[in-house]
């Protein structure tokens, strides 16, 4: 399976992000792929995608940011479309029992290289095996360790590594934290 090449990637990464003093939390959720939105054209792909991560504490030292959540995680197309593992920072701001969660991040992905339309002879692959990956989710925390969060994740290029074409992907979903 392509997905199981991305979780070296992964693993490696998660082992160099400095680990704190106490735990952080876990998550996971299910996602429509290749969601129509204003930041994307269709690429053609579709299914579910089941997404896992982990999400560090805080880091104080750049507490006059807001307090950086570094994250990593990974998600599996159950259609055998994209796959993409990725990493980041998130921050959370509290609004009562409400919060918003935006975040901004690096993926890995296993989409073909070159991928072409046949009806438009647009091209529809991603550009570049490296994407952004900007999300934002609300959430709601339903007791100390539990929440749930709906979340938009999107995975392209910017037209930064491919000035010609930038079809990226929305995911949408809900996840569920839980804090350790």
């Amino acid at each position: 399976m392509r997905a199981c090449r991305l979780w070296l990637p992964l693993t490696l990464t998660a082992a160099l992000l400095p680990a704190g003093a106490s735990a952080g939390e876990i998550y996971g959720g299910a996602y429509a792929h290749g969601v129509d939105t204003p930041f994307t054209f269709d690429t053609g792909e579709g299914g579910m995608d089941v997404q896992a991560g982990y999400r560090f504490d805080e880091i104080e030292a750049l507490g006059a940011l807001g307090g950086p959540q570094p994250y990593v995680f990974a998600s599996v197309n159950t259609a055998g479309d994209t796959n993409f593992v990725g990493m980041g920072v998130s921050w959370q701001a509290d609004i009562g029992r409400i919060y918003l969660r935006p975040g901004v991040g690096l993926v890995l992905h296993d989409a073909p290289a070159l991928r072409v339309d046949p009806e438009t002879g647009y091209r529809t692959d991603l550009g570049s095996r490296v994407l952004f990956e900007p999300e934002l989710a609300i959430g709601t925390r339903l007791d100390q360790r539990w929440s749930i969060e709906a979340s938009w994740v999107h995975i392209s290029n910017a037209r930064l590594f491919n000035s010609e074409q930038n079809p990226g992907i929305d995911m949408m979903g809900l996840r569920v934290n839980y804090r350790m």
